[in-house]
């Protein structure tokens, strides 16, 4: 696996897609885009990402939509909401249909490469902390395995 962490950035306006494509490139991240919530959805079934940044308003669909349509696909991806219509309502529905980060539009580069890294680390935090759950569950269960009593066997 990489250490360049895989992007896909989903926004039907093609200059926006263009422009955060490039700045994320330039600080060494693996972009792909998309246009619309379909064909990022299909992208997610084929492709390994890290992190979606995520337009709220999309031609076929609410960019939240897309965050229940890939929930049992890709589970560990970070999902970053990207509006240009900021208001608390859709602030609350994003978070509770599973997105991570919210960044309003025009954003600012430095605060969405920030939210970018932070969400990177915190997905890097999570693996981490999973990895050292599955040693300690076969460490346990091998220690329980040597002290479990052989089992008797009987003669007929």
């Amino acid at each position: 696996m990489s250490d360049q962490a895989r992007i896909l950035v989903i926004d039907d306006d093609e200059n926006i897609t263009k422009v955060v494509a490039v700045i994320l490139s330039d600080k060494g991240y693996n972009v792909d885009t998309a246009r619309s919530g379909n064909e990022a959805v299909k992208k997610t079934q084929k492709n390994h990402y890290d992190l979606m940044l995520i337009d709220i308003k999309l031609p076929d669909m609410e960019g939240t939509e897309i965050l229940a349509k890939i929930r049992d696909t890709t589970p560990k991806i970070r999902k970053v909401i990207v509006t240009g219509y900021p208001t608390l309502n859709n602030a609350v529905a994003a978070v509770n249909k599973g997105a991570d980060a919210y960044i309003m539009k025009p954003f600012d580069v430095e605060k969405m490469l920030e939210t970018v890294k932070e969400q990177l680390e915190k997905q890097k935090q999570e693996r981490k902390f999973s990895e050292e759950r599955v040693a300690e569950f076969i460490e346990t269960r091998v220690k329980e395995m040597d002290y479990e009593e052989p089992k008797s066997t009987e003669k007929r």
